[in-house]
């Protein structure tokens, strides 16, 4: 099949944020003890962090990871996990049903972000604890000594300020299996309260409210209607989560999943404009999705009270990797509304890494992540496509080739992101530049396999790997990519000249 993509550099969304590339780590299964942290395996650094598993994430290049959680931050209670080691109390888990042994805190969290080179996402128990608890772990956090809190991080080793920059009010507080949830309207309150203690004792600091937990919520949009338009002054962000799954085993539906991803952030940038609207209200408030991956096969989360159980630990194939790919390319399609989004989560648990004590396995949904993470830094480009559709199940049809692109203008270039829907069907896609003629290919590489349900194993861990991809500049200076079936491309051209 042939696809044409036309793109303009005059007619682009806005400037990635690249923290739509941010991570997630919870207290939840493996993904902390066993995962990042694994004092005593040989893998280990001084500090108990995996230098495996941290080589493995420098290259997904995350500008945040969002801490504690998640479902377990409504019930946690930060000053457990700080001071002497020895003295930090074991604690059953409401979430997740096992037990916390508070090994690792905010300390040890702070030296990770440190070590990994990202920065820190912090999230406020607003379940079972309420604006004073928020208060004191942001003055722990980010005064100077002299108060109380900052005196006592002193104490326990860090006489300077972290300064976190990010703050999320909670979590999924619209969820009945939260701890802690209540109506939109006593939650808003919640999170007023709470955001404006913590804006008060430092300005400088961004907060995320609470919005939906996924669009199959009853409460869906009128909950975020209701918390915006009671936190709109106060908050910078509203959150939105999706998990994406093929529980029906219908791959053509499945990949058809960038349509409804597309659908939930055009639902937010609707509502933000409706609230800012009604408020005449001069500021804006962005979308911040700081849970978003595929989740359907691992579901048990009753932990048996085990230290760190193993937990949702999803295996991921190749369809997997070409919906998340879907997800990325979304955020950068809408690059005006999402200025941030985490992966959910980063090591074991539903993450794109799995450990064991000798060693790790990098999965198939990493390798989309990467090349995005790396390539996808300038303007998100308006991709026009005239291009054949596949059927998709209870979709529809849908255009066989999804489509993001990036220009960079520092660095000359402009970077396709190409997803084949087609079970079957080869693709050649032509892109071309409105006022440029592009000189070269720069870079060229999918992610593809034989089958839909291919996946990397302990056995075999290299059944998906990123390949080289046939790309080529075309007399005019268009570029030509040869898309296998089931595929996810990267591919950067440098640009010749300006028209």
């Amino acid at each position: 099949m042939n696809v044409r993509v036309q793109l303009s550099l005059e007619h682009h969304v806005g400037a990635i944020d690249r923290r739509i590339f941010s991570g997630f780590l919870e207290h939840l299964g493996r993904a902390v003890y066993e995962g990042v942290y694994d004092p005593g395996n040989p893998l280990s650094d001084e500090q108990g962090l995996r230098r495996d598993v941290m080589d493995a994430l420098r290259p997904m290049d995350m500008p945040l990871v969002r801490y504690p959680g998640g479902n377990f931050v409504s019930c946690y209670d930060w000053q457990d996990g700080v001071g002497p080691r020895d003295k930090r109390p074991r604690r059953p888990d409401f979430a997740w049903k096992s037990t916390e042994s508070n090994t690792f805190g905010t300390h040890e969290f702070m030296d990770f972000c440190a070590k990994l080179g990202t920065a820190p996402m912090m999230a406020v128990n607003l379940g079972t604890a309420g604006a004073r608890e928020a208060a004191a772990l942001l003055e722990y956090c980010n005064l100077p000594r002299g108060t109380s809190f900052a005196d006592r991080r002193a104490a326990n080793g860090r006489a300077e300020p972290w300064r976190v920059k990010v703050w999320c009010l909670g979590n999924e507080m619209d969820g009945p299996w939260q701890a802690g949830h209540v109506p939109a309207q006593v939650y808003a309150q919640r999170a007023d309260q709470a955001g404006k203690m913590m804006k008060g004792l430092d300005s400088s600091i961004e907060l995320v409210a609470c919005g939906s937990s996924g669009r199959g919520m009853a409460t869906y949009m009128e909950w975020d209607r209701q918390v915006l338009e009671y936190c709109w002054d106060g908050v910078d962000y509203i959150s939105a989560h999706r998990y994406s799954n093929n529980s029906g085993g219908d791959s053509a539906w499945y990949l058809a999943e960038g349509v409804e991803i597309d659908r939930v952030i055009e639902d937010y940038a609707a509502l933000l404009g409706y609230v800012r609207a009604l408020k005449k209200s001069d500021k804006r408030v962005y979308l911040s999705f700081d849970e978003w991956n595929v989740w359907y096969r691992a579901t048990n989360m009753d932990g048996a009270w085990k230290d760190a159980p193993p937990l949702l630990e999803e295996v991921y194939n190749l369809e997997d990797a070409l919906v998340c790919a879907q997800y990325l390319n979304s955020f950068i399609r809408h690059a005006d509304t999402v200025k941030m989004a985490c992966l959910a989560q980063i090591v074991n648990v539903i993450a794109p890494i799995l450990t064991r004590k000798e060693g790790l396995l990098i999965q198939s949904i990493y390798y989309p992540f990467v090349a995005f993470a790396k390539h996808a830094r300038g303007n998100s480009l308006r991709p026009a496509v005239d291009g054949p559709c596949v059927k998709a199940g209870g979709r529809g049809e849908v255009p066989a080739v999804d489509v993001s692109a990036v220009h960079d203008a520092e660095g000359k270039s402009v970077c396709v992101f190409l997803i084949n829907r087609s079970l079957k069907e080869a693709a050649d896609v032509v892109v071309r530049v409105a006022e440029s003629r592009l000189s070269g290919v720069t870079f060229a590489e999918q992610t593809t396999g034989a089958s839909p349900g291919l996946a990397n194993t302990w056995e075999n861990p290299r059944a998906i790997v990123p390949t080289p991809c046939i790309a080529r500049i075309g007399e005019s200076g268009e570029l030509h990519v040869s898309l296998s079936p089931l595929s996810f491309a990267c591919v950067r051209g440098a640009m010749a000249q300006t028209k």
